[in-house]
């Protein structure tokens, strides 16, 4: 959904221990610039040995403070991807990790929807004009989701919904999607997934 390629300014907002940076670091075919961040320290340090067993140059790891960070500031309209994998209930995991329902409450999901959206608006500040900004959770939850995405809309006049669907087929896969993405384990055979497809206006 990112569409990342080569030469561009690239940036996984929520690397954690980098398999998504990995797999941008290999659309980009290890050109141009990719920024891998994240506020955990010890998930940055993961990604180091898999960073060096990978062979990409262009991945630059940064922790941040937070997503007010001055790193953030410092990139502000320059770069033409930005992916956010945003934490999350993960209550699309179910199938494998039964016991997060027994974890979650409505007060914690509204706190990580909260979150969500002061992650989403910082992530945002990083993407140039005619740039590309998706959003996605291993959350099936609206709240999680449409909400997090519709809110950011309201208040981002900038930026519109790129109907997720219509980036699969132009780049030729085969999967009937509307305006966002949504994977799930009766459907798709894989976890609950979400993502929506944001762009900035030129």
């Amino acid at each position: 959904l990112t569409g990342a390629k080569r030469g561009e300014m690239v940036c996984d907002f929520s690397a954690g221990a980098g398999g998504k940076t990995l797999a941008l670091g290999a659309m980009m075919r290890n050109s141009g610039r990719l920024y891998a961040f994240d506020v955990a320290e010890k998930r940055l340090a993961n990604l180091k040995p898999r960073l060096a067993r990978s062979q990409l140059s262009n991945v630059q790891p940064q922790l941040l403070s937070g997503e007010n960070d001055v790193k953030v500031k410092r990139l502000a309209g320059k770069l033409d991807r930005v992916l956010v994998d945003a934490p999350c209930s993960g209550l699309g995991t179910l199938r494998r990790s039964p016991d997060l329902k027994w974890r979650q409450t409505p007060e914690s999901v509204a706190g990580l929807a909260a979150g969500q959206a002061a992650i989403l608006a910082s992530a945002a500040r990083l993407v140039k004009p005619g740039g590309r900004l998706v959003y996605a959770t291993c959350s099936l939850l609206p709240e999680e989701n449409e909400a997090v995405v519709e809110a950011f809309l309201a208040n981002r006049p900038e930026f519109a919904l790129k109907p997720a669907g219509a980036v699969l087929a132009e780049q030729g896969v085969a999967l009937e999607m509307g305006d966002y993405l949504r994977l799930d384990p009766l459907h798709h055979g894989t976890d609950g997934f979400f993502a929506a497809v944001l762009e900035r206006a030129q």
